[in-house]
């Protein structure tokens, strides 16, 4: 079993801006000054991103969303995950206008390339206002089974620990704020999980109980903490995901991220995988960067 996948979804948006509806508690989004060459230059980037990537022997599933009522089309990992036992998950959106990002289309493709034994949906749990988004509000170490998750709108208590209950992850939950006292939201923009790493904004986890035992279940896998700040996690370096084609393991991050990380940082890093870093600058608009972009593929090939 690997952590890092050999597979992801993208999707390439044609009419991508900022989310008017996820602005309230998505303190890294922002406004542009030009939205329609926003728009232009995020597909441009879209598209420069997943050659890249099949490039350097990554296999993507490129799908098109033309859509103009989808404008976070371009986070595909926050509505469905796959896992290397058969299992994909369906997740309950915040948002009311990133449920309509789910796609029969997408399930489609990956039941007919791939190995799926079993679809557990959690988008009934809406009604309930109770949510889960997926690997935003999840960070899973897939080797060690285990889930962190910060508490926030995106992430319910009691969808995280039913999740964790049906695909077999040890819990770990905690909180995490940025200096104005908001909470986080979305684990996976203060946190990556590698193969023998954890990239974590420590100092974002206030309570000092609460960080020790974050700390510890890391310490338990056995792997190393590269410690980042809360600048570096304004500059997205907590939003990375490591990838793989067999021989070589990658850490994609936005050249953003890459520009704000140490040297000390990237040497750590250098020594246990290749960096990867690509122009998403339009993307970080909307609040998310490179690790939001990718829905990771772990399920076997058919």
């Amino acid at each position: 079993m690997s952590q890092a996948p050999k597979a992801v979804v993208m999707i390439r948006p044609h009419h991508f801006l900022p989310n008017p509806q996820t602005s309230a508690d998505n303190t890294f989004q922002s406004e542009a000054d030009n939205n329609r060459a926003l728009t232009t230059l995020a597909y441009e980037q879209v598209s420069n991103m997943a050659k890249k990537l099949e490039d350097n022997g990554i296999t993507v599933h490129l799908f098109e969303d033309v859509s103009k009522a989808t404008p976070d089309s371009v986070f595909p990992n926050n509505w469905f995950s796959t896992h290397d036992d058969g299992k994909l998950a369906i997740y309950a959106m915040y948002p009311e206008n990133r449920r309509l990002e789910r796609r029969s289309d997408i399930i489609d493709k990956l039941v007919n390339q791939y190995q799926v034994n079993q679809i557990i949906d959690y988008s009934p749990y809406e009604h309930s206002s109770k949510f889960l988004e997926g690997t935003g509000a999840l960070v899973l170490d897939h080797d060690a089974r285990v889930a962190y998750a910060v508490r926030s709108n995106r992430c319910s208590e009691q969808l995280f620990y039913e999740f964790c209950q049906q695909f077999s992850y040890r819990p770990v939950l905690f909180d995490a704020v940025n200096k104005q006292g908001t909470a986080v939201y979305h684990t996976n923009v203060i946190m990556t999980v590698g193969s023998s790493y954890v990239l974590l904004a420590t100092e974002m986890i206030k309570d000092a109980s609460q960080q020790r035992f974050v700390i510890e279940a890391i310490e338990r896998t056995g792997k190393t903490i590269i410690h980042l700040t809360e600048q570096q996690i304004e500059q997205y370096c907590g939003n990375a995901l490591e990838l793989t084609n067999g021989d070589t393991l990658y850490l994609a991050l936005s050249q953003t991220a890459f520009n704000a990380l140490t040297d000390e940082q990237k040497h750590e890093l250098n020594s246990e995988v290749t960096l990867l870093p690509f122009d998403v600058e339009a993307i970080e608009y909307a609040g998310g960067s490179v690790r939001c972009m990718l829905a990771g593929i772990h399920l076997p090939k058919r």
